[in-house]
């Protein structure tokens, strides 16, 4: 069964926005989990514009769910990953200056490098995944890297499903079945969403788990935080 990580990092760039601690951050990740979240994500930037690496410090202990840091490998994010052990780490490549995630890795020019994190981590006790595109060449050279999972930026399936779903999903079944025949297990995230998940997970149904953050802060502008992470279980615990 799919399992669904929230991403609190909206959260934290409302917060942020006025200074003081309003909304309360480790207050919502466990509001979060009591109302059904299966995890919770949180994707620190250097310029801590939303998450600051003080926040993993103090969500470590309190998360009981499975907790996954997101980010860019630079030395910090290493030390403070090393420092924190999630049960997973996301390794994702982005710029300095990006307003989000905006591409996967190209795990044939940065193996070398990737291989390094991978092993690091694993050293350590931390599930890796990395980023990538829906290309099975992608994939299959982030399995060389001797990671445990991928994590399939799904932007340009929500970005095409509206028009035409099929076409959509397409690469992603081809990308998620190279995952499968190489052992490894399969996460997916970017701008997923009550109207395109649950064709998603239908299609995709080995996915082991699917992060989702700014939708899920959209959405409970009008819903609530509990009923909008319980309309999100309902998209993906269809089996």
């Amino acid at each position: 069964m799919t399992r669904l990580s929230v991403n609190i990092n909206k959260i934290a760039t409302i917060r942020n926005a006025r200074g003081g601690n309003m909304p309360d951050l480790l207050k919502a990740a466990a509001d979060c989990e009591r109302f059904g979240a299966e995890g919770i994500t949180v994707h620190p930037r250097p310029d801590e514009r939303h998450i600051r690496y003080e926040d993993v410090r103090m969500l470590k202990p309190l998360v009981t769910t499975e907790f996954n840091i997101e980010g860019n490998p630079i030395p910090s994010f290493v030390e403070l990953v090393l420092a924190n052990k999630p049960h997973q780490v996301t390794l994702v490549p982005d710029a300095h200056n990006a307003i989000t995630s905006n591409a996967g890795w190209d795990t044939l020019t940065h193996r070398h490098f990737l291989s390094e994190m991978c092993a690091e981590f694993k050293r350590n006790g931390i599930r890796t995944s990395i980023f990538v595109d829906p290309d099975p060449k992608m994939v299959k050279g982030a399995y060389l890297c001797g990671c445990d999972r991928v994590e399939l930026y799904t932007e340009s399936y929500a970005r095409m499903f509206p028009a035409d779903p099929a076409s959509a999903i397409a690469p992603f079944i081809r990308a998620a079945e190279a995952a499968r025949d190489c052992g490894l297990g399969l996460n997916a995230g970017h701008d997923l969403n009550l109207e395109n998940l649950e064709y998603y997970i239908r299609n995709i149904p080995w996915t082991d788990e699917v992060s989702i953050g700014h939708a899920i802060i959209c959405d409970a502008l009008y819903m609530g935080l509990e009923r909008t992470i319980q309309a999100y279980l309902s998209k993906v615990h269809i089996f």
